[in-house]
């Protein structure tokens, strides 16, 4: 089809995930139309180096055969499965075996959704109906952390502390609060690790005592925090506030469904600290993003709570129609044997350290004022002011600016809304790779640096 019927349909009929409507009729899509390995090639032609992997998902680089065969045998065996009426299918019951000897050793029970969002919807249905089960129905509240991402569904977006996923869809819910960011960047006590830790420590325990121990069900974090502006936290912070709720007697809950499957390094960020937390949601690079699935781990003690409430007699009433499909879940498996016999894995271990210096050699640019990184997980930060961190006025619209040039430049990645750029290269990423996305990113920066009122606008 014609480049210009699909804008023209793609205006008239699509909606877009997070976009602002009239800009985007205004703008038109861009459509892209084949990949492979770190690159995307858009339907003008134009190769795209993709720093982003995607939605943070594509881990493992595009156009893998062996995964588009697994999905193909699959279709043809069993194209679907329900998990209803005691059914199942061998995908994604070997899935579910998988992850729980891969996971830590905390979670044992998998339930399977289409992807984050409802993930994490589905781990606060599962503590609410946990703490009525066990006769505790006065635990419903919940604990995030400012500029934290936890989805946009219903309750999900409510958890999630970024304003725009807030605006006009009447959240967050009464029952969903927050504490600050362990932002080192910009954090009130200063950029010490060990202050970082006891003030996050401490704002936890406050929100516990304000709320009342006693009505408080669980604190959700994400080991980075991803669309926040991928914040890294001080190694050891996770591990902090999981004890300070067990010392609570609230659940630790643990998005990674932007850090898990090796984005961090790990297979799961919460190896590197050793922490086993009672829920833990994971997505993206699940399936790399070849297919839609979700996940939620559990723990023994949860998963037997919701069970010996029900009895004999009385299903649990959760449930997708599309949970565990046997064709995500194969998608899944040979994703996850690619991550560890394909070497994926260690790669992306191996070529983190060119990542972390790239992104701190960009700290001379004028525009640059932080550079921040875990794994192949980073993020650069804008600055109108590198001393007093003065961001620029939004009135310059500067994120969409960068966006385009990077376009132009060859190049995608992330533009928040404060400046922030984020960077998830794929696990497949070679330094040649590296040397040409850092290229690109310092041309884009250089071109932005050199559009009218940005100059002007240092200070």
């Amino acid at each position: 089809m014609e480049r210009e019927t699909l804008v023209a349909l793609d205006r008239d009929h699509l909606i877009h995930p997070v976009v602002n409507y009239r800009t985007h009729e205004r703008r038109g899509v861009a459509v892209l139309e084949s990949g492979r390995g770190a690159y995307v090639t858009d339907n003008n032609g134009k190769e795209l180096l993709d720093a982003f992997s995607g939605l943070w998902c594509v881990n493992v680089g595009y156009g893998h055969e062996s995964i588009v065969r697994a999905a193909e045998e699959q279709m043809r065996r069993l194209p679907y499965a329900t998990g209803y009426f005691h059914f199942g299918s061998e995908p994604a019951i070997r899935l579910a075996a998988k992850l729980v000897e891969l996971a830590p050793p905390s979670l044992r029970k998998v339930y399977f959704t289409l992807g984050g969002s409802d993930a994490v919807d589905s781990a606060i249905r599962f503590i609410v109906h946990y703490y009525n089960a066990v006769g505790k129905p006065e635990k419903k509240h919940f604990i995030t952390i400012e500029r934290g991402y936890h989805g946009s569904s219903a309750q999900g977006s409510g958890l999630t502390a970024i304003p725009v996923f807030h605006r006009n869809f009447d959240v967050p819910l009464p029952n969903q609060h927050k504490i600050p960011s362990p932002y080192p960047y910009r954090n009130p006590v200063g950029s010490d690790p060990e202050a970082i830790i006891r003030a996050s420590v401490a704002a936890l325990k406050d929100k516990v005592l304000e709320i009342g121990r006693d009505r408080v069900a669980a604190f959700f974090c994400e080991p980075v925090q991803g669309s926040g502006g991928v914040i890294v936290p001080p190694k050891g912070w996770l591990k902090a506030m999981q004890e300070a709720c067990r010392e609570l007697g609230i659940l630790f809950a643990v998005d990674e469904v932007i850090t898990g499957f090796g984005r961090t390094g790990p297979l799961f960020a919460c190896e590197a600290e050793g922490v086993t937390p009672d829920v833990m949601t994971v997505a993206k690079g699940l399936t790399a993003g070849y297919a839609p699935m979700g996940a939620v781990l559990m723990s023994e003690a949860i998963y037997q709570g919701i069970a010996e409430g029900s009895g004999y007699d009385l299903p649990v009433g959760h449930g997708h129609t599309y949970s565990a499909h046997p064709v995500s879940a194969a998608v899944a498996l040979e994703v996850l044997r690619l991550y560890q016999e394909g070497g994926l894995l260690e790669n992306g271990i191996r070529q983190a350290p060119r990542f972390e210096q790239g992104l701190q050699a960009l700290l001379d640019h004028p525009l640059v004022g932080d550079a921040r990184s875990r794994g192949l997980l980073g993020a650069l930060e804008l600055v109108a002011d590198k001393e007093t961190k003065e961001r620029f006025d939004p009135g310059l619209k500067l994120a969409d600016r960068i966006f385009d040039a990077a376009y132009r430049n060859g190049v995608i990645f992330r533009a928040f809304g404060d400046n922030v750029l984020g960077f998830a290269p794929a696990l497949c990423y070679t330094g040649a790779d590296f040397d040409l996305m850092f290229e690109r990113v310092r041309r884009t920066l250089d071109m932005v640096l050199e559009m009218p009122g940005v100059r002007g606008a240092l200070r």
